[in-house]
C-alpha cells in the first residue's frame, strides 16, 4: 500500500547505483534552468473547464519482465487535449516503459527485502483534480503511477529518474502517512546530500543534535541562493541545480554514511509496524519521529547537563504534548515537539536549543526504546489508534468514489480497505455498490 495524501512538492527523489562523485555528475549532465523551463513551458497542467476528466485516452498494455503481468500505460486525454499534435503515444509509453524497467530493477537491488512491486498501471496526467493536485505533478495511488508530463521533463534533466524512484517506493507501502516519506527520503540523501537539504525537516533534529550543531546555519546558506521567480521551473528544484559548497557537501555525506544503518532501520520498521509508526508520527504531528527514536535508540547519548529535577519536569511537558490526540482525533497539523520546546523554554528558562534537543532525545530514549533494544509501541493500541484505521479508511472510500479514478486503482482500494479491516480490525466494512 501507499501513501495517498502527504507528498511533499515536486517529489524531491533521487538515487543513482553509483553515488560516487554525484554532486560532479550532476552539473555536467542536468539541463541549465532556462533551457528546463522552454522544456516544460507546454506540459505544465491543463485546466479542465467542466472539471471532468478527459473521456478519450490511448493506452498500450507492455510487460516490464516476461514473468510478469503486463501494466498498463495510458494517456488520459491523449487526442482531446492536444497531445497528438507533437507526440507519438506508442513512442511515450515504451520509453516510459524503459525508465520504469530500469527504476525497478534498482529499486529491487537496494531493497531486495521488499514484496513484490504491485505497478499495474502508469498514467501521464497533463491536467490537475483531486488524484493530482497542482503542487504534487507526481503521485501514487493503489497499483498506480500518476505523473504529469512536466514531472517527467524534470525527473530525466534534473533528477535522473528521482520521482519515478521515489514512486515506486511508494507502491510497495502497506500503509498511509508521514513515515512513508520519511522511509523514502532517507533512501534519498543517500545518493545526493542535496536531496537532505531540500527534505531537512524529516533529518534536521537528528543531524544537529548527533553531528552538526550549525547545521542551520548550512540551511540558511543552501536556500539564500537566488532563484528565477519567473520561470516554471519549480524553486526546488532551482536550488537542486544551483552550485553550493562543495566543502559542506562532502562533509554532508559523511554524516549520511555514517548514519546509513540508522535509515535502513527506518525502513525496516516502515515495513514491519506501517500503521503504528503511521499513527505516532500523525499523533505527534512530526515526519521524522520515527528516526529520532531510532537515532535515540542507536546513537551514544549527549548529556543535557541539567539536574534530575529540570530534567523530569522537561520531560513531563514532553509527556503532556507528546500523548495529545488532537491531530488524529480533529486533523489537526501541529508539531507537539516543538511545542514542548516551548514550554522548556518558557516555564523551565531553558533557552538553549541545543540543551533543549538533548533533552528531547533522551525522553525519547525512556520513552520508546525498551531495555531489550526493541521499540515500544504500547501508546499504538486501543480506541483511539483503531479509529485513527477507520478514518484512512473512509478517506480511501472517498477517494475511489471520484470518477476519475481507473478501475485499476479502484479494484485495488477495495482489497485494501477489505484486507486492512480484516487485519487490524477483526472485520469488514463493505465498500458501497456505488463505489
Amino acid at each position: 500500500m501507499v501513501r495517498i495524501f502527504l507528498i511533499a512538492p515536486y517529489l524531491l527523489i533521487f538515487f543513482l547505483c553509483n553515488p560516487s562523485n554525484l554532486f560532479a555528475q550532476n552539473i555536467l549532465t542536468t539541463t541549465d534552468v532556462g533551457e528546463l523551463n522552454r522544456l516544460i513551458q507546454p506540459h505544465l497542467p491543463h485546466s479542465l473547464s467542466n472539471k471532468n476528466p478527459p473521456t478519450d485516452t490511448f493506452n498500450l498494455s507492455i510487460s516490464l519482465h516476461p514473468e510478469e503481468t503486463p501494466v498498463i500505460f495510458s494517456i488520459p486525454g491523449f487526442h482531446s487535449l492536444g497531445c497528438e499534435k507533437c507526440h507519438k503515444g506508442e513512442s511515450l509509453h515504451l520509453k516510459a516503459a524503459n525508465r520504469m524497467r530500469r527504476v525497478l530493477e534498482k529499486l529491487k537491488k537496494i531493497r531486495p527485502k521488499l514484496r513484490e512491486i504491485p505497478l499495474r498501471q502508469y498514467v501521464i496526467q497533463s491536467w490537475s483534480d483531486p488524484l493530482l493536485s497542482p503542487n504534487q505533478l507526481a503521485h501514487t495511488t493503489f497499483d498506480t503511477i500518476r505523473i504529469s508530463p512536466a514531472a517527467i521533463l524534470i525527473d530525466d534533466k534534473a533528477y535522473k529518474d528521482a520521482t519515478h524512484f521515489h514512486e515506486s517506493l511508494h507502491l510497495t507501502q502497506k500503509f498511509l502517512g508521514p513515515a512513508n516519506e520519511l522511509e523514502a527520503y532517507s533512501l534519498n540523501i543517500i545518493s545526493d546530500p542535496r536531496f537532505l537539504l531540500l527534505n531537512f525537516p524529516y533529518f534536521e533534529d537528528t543531524i544537529k543534535n548527533f553531528f552538526i550543531e550549525d547545521f542551520s546555519e548550512m540551511l540558511n546558506s543552501f536556500y539564500a541562493r537566488p532563484i528565477r521567480e519567473e520561470v516554471a521551473v519549480p524553486k526546488e528544484t532551482q536550488w537542486f541545480l544551483a552550485p553550493f559548497n562543495e566543502n559542506q557537501l562532502t562533509h554532508l555525506r559523511k554524516v549520511i554514511n555514517t548514519i546509513n544503518p540508522l535509515l535502513n532501520e527506518v525502513s525496516q520498521l516502515n515495513q514491519d509496524f506501517p500503521t503504528e509508526f503511521a499513527y505516532l508520527s500523525e499523533q505527534t504531528g512530526n515526519p521524522a519521529l520515527l528516526l529520532e527514536i531510532v537515532a535515540a535508540k542507536r546513537l551514544p547519548a549527549l548529556s543535557s547537563g541539567v539536574s534530575e529535577k529540570t530534567r523530569q519536569k522537561a520531560f513531563s511537558f514532553f509527556d503532556l504534548q507528546m500523548n495529545k490526540k488532537d491531530n488524529v482525533r480533529l486533523g489537526y497539523k501541529i508539531n507537539r515537539k516543538k511545542e514542548a520546546f516551548l514550554f522548556l523554554q518558557n516555564q523551565l528558562l531553558l533557552k538553549d536549543p541545543v540543551i533543549n534537543l538533548r533533552i528531547y532525545f533522551e525522553y525519547l530514549k525512556k520513552n520508546f526504546v525498551k531495555s531489550d533494544g526493541t521499540i515500544n509501541l504500547k501508546s499504538t493500541e486501543g480506541e483511539d489508534f483503531n479509529s485513527y484505521i477507520l478514518s484512512k479508511v473512509e478517506g480511501i472510500k472517498k477517494m475511489i468514489s471520484y470518477e476519475g479514478i481507473s478501475q485499476i486503482e479502484r479494484e485495488a482500494a477495495r482489497k485494501w480497505i477489505k484486507k486492512t479491516c480484516k487485519t487490524l480490525l477483526g472485520n469488514c466494512i463493505e465498500v458501497e455498490k456505488k463505489n
